[in-house]
């Protein structure tokens, strides 16, 4: 059995990750490393909670002695490293707490783990010579868009918001490990995500839930800004594959060729929640949009190329927007969200 340490995986992808890579791979056993912020909840991994082959850790990526007692006790072989703080508004609220978890803690972990794995740089330890760290990033280090070009695995690093810069930031210093000491590191960056388990502040569940509470639902600006928008399974599939086959110092983007804008969402989950749970009075959940202040520092476009992985890896999105929307609103209709 291969010990592998996830960090993060009580918020929104992890916890779709955990479940899928448990039956995908039987031969690992699997540790999460999770604080559990507003953003992370143990109710996400309830189905894994009696699965002899994980165990969750609660802690902090920035507790430099808890991550070495991790890796000591349990032996680890791999990381996955999803822990972050993600929400832009609450980067432009408190920046510190970004750069303290996105930058920091992802520099203890790569900092353990190399010291763990390597007897110096560019020297593995036998029994740890194919221990590889997957960084899970974003596409919104890149900037904003234009109305036709796509963001590239060489796209140069433009961030924007606090948030955007530091995961900038912790992308850098994956990089500098796998420079400098030659650590076996890949990078993912993806669009947005949708799909069960997202927090409540996201913009998809904050309009399924706003709708059912008829309650008005905000929307930024002119709702004109556009994002890319991939279905959390496939961003599991896809995680899965660069972790397994990605090739070392290597970055991929995990997109779903999906753009559309915040209207155009809107108005879509609009009109299936009027056919699926229609209003007493017979109205369109559409009467309840509402335009609010744009958010300082918005990103106007954002669309991922995911030819490389794709193409070197054989990757490809299972959901469309239209199938993985409706999946999204059933499971938040079930499960009372």
């Amino acid at each position: 059995m291969t010990n592998i340490l996830l960090t993060g995986t009580a918020g929104f992808i992890g916890s779709n990750f955990v479940p899928y890579f448990l039956d995908k791979h039987p031969d690992y056993n699997l540790i999460n490393l999770d604080l559990l912020t507003y953003a992370g909840n143990l109710e996400n991994l309830k189905e894994c909670e009696g699965n002899p082959r994980y165990k969750f850790i609660k802690g902090d990526i920035c507790n430099r002695e808890l991550v070495e007692f991790i890796f000591n006790e349990y032996n680890i072989q791999g990381v996955i490293h999803f822990a972050a703080e993600s929400h832009v508004d609450n980067s432009i609220k408190n920046p510190g707490v970004f750069i303290q978890t996105n930058v920091n803690g992802t520099f203890t972990l790569v900092d353990v783990a190399q010291k763990y794995w390597m007897n110096k740089p560019f020297e593995y330890k036998k029994e740890y010579l194919n221990c590889r760290f997957h960084h899970i990033s974003t596409d919104e280090v890149y900037g904003t868009l234009n109305e036709t070009d796509l963001f590239t695995e060489d796209t140069p690093y433009a961030p924007n918001s606090p948030y955007s810069a530091s995961k900038a930031s912790s992308d850098m210093i994956i990089r500098a490990y796998n420079e400098t000491f030659g650590l076996n590191t890949v990078i993912t960056n993806c669009s947005n995500n949708y799909g069960p388990k997202q927090h409540d502040e996201k913009l998809i569940p904050t309009i399924i839930r706003k709708a059912l509470n008829n309650e008005a639902i905000p929307i930024y600006g002119d709702g004109k800004n556009i994002r890319d928008w991939l279905y959390v399974l496939d961003h599991c599939i896809g995680i899965d594959l660069v972790y397994h086959t990605g090739k070392n110092s290597n970055t991929y983007n995990i997109g779903g060729r999906n753009e559309r804008t915040n209207l155009q969402i809107v108005d879509t989950i609009c009109s299936i929640l009027d056919k699926k749970v229609p209003k007493e009075d017979k109205t369109s959940y559409k009467d309840l949009i509402t335009f609010v202040e744009d958010r300082a520092g918005h990103d106007r476009r954002y669309a991922i190329d995911a030819s490389k992985l794709e193409n070197e890896l054989g990757w490809k999105a299972q959901e469309d927007f239209d199938s993985g929307i409706l999946k999204t609103i059933e499971w938040y209709i079930q499960n009372g969200k």
